[in-house]
């Protein structure tokens, strides 16, 4: 196991090295650029020489390959203030060399500075970081947690009156989306329209620093409560439908009739011969699951609630064009990825140990 998990570590170099070539120079052949939305702001106000001269140094990242004297945007701008902006921007380059420069940084970790904010972008990754990962691990805990009991549940009972009202609950959760159930969660219990239970925003309290420990986590609960509702409302019907289809396909089969001839009490065939085998293909949903929750599925949820996370980091980063930050916030979810899809290898082998990876592989 311990060559096998050494030798997908090292797979992993490789596939985000061709992950990030393949997204910068997709870049390369999108409209748009901060040298063109600065040169906007030029032709609106007359302040962005200054913009230029106090900013500090240059950014490396990736960039319009399209010579932005070329443009139509940048007609009638003086060609010195064009190359200030490319060089203040880091365009002054070629593509190539920006992107080595790119790779060279990110091998330690660094991802140069933001665009517009003027700030380390692995700060304002790791001011975000700890909203995105509260919001993606209770989401995903909580969804397994209630899935899996009662998609087993659903899957013995299958057409009892028990399995027929679930259902009716599952197909709900299913037909409306997260950010829906945010907007109804906010009318209902956070002052909208009826009860004032919850806060409206934010992740802690004000006054979160002056509190002692047991009321500091109490605070953060209590804000997280509403958001987490309305992501596990919403995420869990299909992991439910996925579990209790797993087992019925199990329950169905040869050996589980074997092991029921031979005398073996219910929950021993459920859980000693079924659940392995079934559960297989739910944990093969795991990394995309988590990595859905992080990013796709809490953004209009951060928005809702006002929770400045990762998700919308990279969102507002994409329209503004905030090239350190989108390939940052890229980087980093390319890499969770990739450790998480280990992780599932991992957790297929001790969930059904007749699997063996590292035997495959050789």
């Amino acid at each position: 196991m311990l060559a096998y998990a050494i030798r997908r570590i090292l797979l992993m170099i490789p596939t985000l090295f061709a992950i990030i070539v393949v997204n910068f120079f997709i870049v390369q052949a999108a409209p748009g650029g901060p040298v063109e939305q600065m040169i906007a702001q030029l032709k609106g106000r007359g302040d962005v020489t200054a913009r230029i001269s106090t900013s500090g140094g240059e950014f490396a990242q990736g960039g319009n390959a399209t010579s932005t004297a070329q443009t139509r945007g940048a007609r009638g701008i003086d060609p010195e203030l064009l190359a200030r902006l490319n060089r203040l921007y880091g365009f002054d380059k070629p593509a190539a060399e920006r992107f080595w420069i790119m790779i060279k940084n990110y091998l330690r970790f660094d991802f140069g500075t933001s665009f517009y904010s003027d700030r380390p972008v692995i700060q304002l990754v790791a001011d975000k970081l700890p909203v995105s990962i509260s919001l993606g691990l209770w989401t995903t805990l909580l969804t397994y947690l209630i899935s899996i009991p009662l998609g087993i549940r659903k899957a013995v009972r299958d057409g009892s009156n028990f399995d027929v009202w679930t259902s009716a609950v599952v197909i709900v959760g299913y037909a409306i989306p997260g950010f829906m159930f945010a907007i109804l969660l906010i009318v209902l219990f956070a002052g909208g329209s009826y009860f004032q239970w919850f806060p409206l925003r934010g992740l802690i309290s004000d006054d979160w620093s002056r509190l002692d420990l047991v009321h500091k986590i109490l605070d953060y609960f209590w804000h997280i409560t509403l958001p987490i509702a309305a992501l596990v409302i919403s995420g869990f019907a299909s992991l439910t439908m996925l579990t209790k289809n797993s087992f019925l396909e199990e329950i169905n089969k040869q050996y589980v009739v074997t092991a029921r001839a031979k005398g073996l009490t219910e929950h021993r065939v459920l859980y000693g011969h079924v659940f392995r085998n079934a559960m297989l293909l739910v944990i093969a949903g795991f990394p995309a699951a988590f990595i859905g929750i992080l990013f796709t599925g809490a953004l209009l949820v951060e928005v809702i609630f006002s929770l400045d996370g990762l998700g919308l980091l990279g969102f507002q980063a994409a329209l503004g064009r905030d090239y350190p930050i989108m390939f940052a916030t890229l980087y980093i979810y390319t890499l969770i990825g990739l450790v998480l899809t280990l992780v599932r290898d991992l957790v297929y082998m001790f969930v059904d140990p007749r699997i063996d990876f590292a035997t495959r592989s050789a």
